[in-house]
């Protein structure tokens, strides 16, 4: 099988097991930068060109598209789409899951647990909004922060409003979320492919650092997950449409609360923390269902 990696650096981690993984089964792999590609977009003819050349057909599609060419990304993996060639994550399941409010807004819909959030657009509101939030403390979150950037924790009402009304004074969008306290700094990452839960960690954050990101500087170790939390990570997958994706949850008193989706997790923490050859189920999915013009999203909106 011939296979096309969307991914600007061929030398993460992540890239290099998806690689090696591919090749070890027999298949190639080509890592395409995502940003030197561009289209012709005619009708009946749709071509890939990269490096002044057209790229030749795949059989299928991995996007490892970063967050900050997101818009370019998708459209590149829209063009193979419309070639018949099959797209690990599809081009509107990404899409949905790198835009927070609109997962949000989605997993709400199917009754997936997530913490209070809130979102308003005239900095006016702030106290109205502050008070539906349930009160500080709370997080604010950028819209496009990833890796925990962007990401701000607010003690006081005060603070949360000063924050509040200086990222909208801005205009830069932002969704305010109850803190859960009781998750005491950790999180859980669940490794879906397929519709099944192949693997899970816990990250504890940093010292003095309330987000639980790998990036930076927290920890992960293995986890069991409890029958809940196995169905949650499952259900929101399907919700955003995804083949597969990182599920990060936190667990609150009420149970856990999902607080994003991922769609190209990183594979270095969660393969270290519990030993499982992601990369690998990764591969093997694709070889079980990667057929011309053939997705798997089944999400809407």
């Amino acid at each position: 099988m011939k296979i096309a990696m969307l991914a600007r650096n061929p030398n993460l981690y992540s890239h290099k097991r998806l690689q090696e993984s591919a090749i070890e089964r027999g298949h190639e792999l080509d890592i395409i930068n995502t940003t030197r590609c561009y289209m012709n977009i005619a009708s009946r003819r749709p071509e890939i060109y990269y490096n002044g050349e057209i790229l030749q057909r795949y059989d299928a599609v991995i996007p490892r598209i970063g967050a900050s060419v997101t818009f370019y990304g998708t459209a590149v993996l829209r063009q193979f789409e419309m070639q018949g060639v099959y797209p690990l994550n599809e081009s509107v399941a990404i899409g949905r899951s790198r835009d927070k409010l609109r997962s949000m807004q989605l997993l709400a819909r199917d009754g997936i647990g997530l913490p209070v959030t809130t979102f308003a657009h005239d900095p006016k509101q702030t106290d109205e909004v502050l008070k539906v939030a349930g009160g500080a403390p709370l997080v604010v979150k950028l819209l496009e922060g990833t890796q925990g950037i962007g990401v701000v924790l607010a003690d006081t009402n005060r603070s949360a409003k000063s924050v509040v009304e200086a990222f909208r004074g801005a205009n830069i969008n932002i969704l305010i979320q109850e803190f859960i306290k009781e998750a005491g700094g950790t999180d859980i990452r669940a490794f879906v492919v397929g519709g099944k839960v192949i693997a899970a960690m816990q990250r504890t954050g940093a010292d003095d650092d309330f987000r639980s990101n790998l990036h930076r500087g927290g920890s992960a170790k293995v986890v069991k997950l409890s029958p809940e939390e196995r169905s949650t990570a499952i259900r929101s997958a399907k919700s955003m449409g995804l083949n597969v994706c990182g599920v990060d949850m936190l667990r609150s008193n009420h149970g856990p609360v999902v607080m994003e989706v991922n769609s190209s997790p990183g594979l270095e923490g969660i393969e270290k923390a519990t030993g499982i050859d992601i990369a690998g189920k990764v591969i093997e999915f694709i070889e079980k269902n990667a057929q011309p013009g053939k997705t798997r999203t089944k999400g809407k909106g």
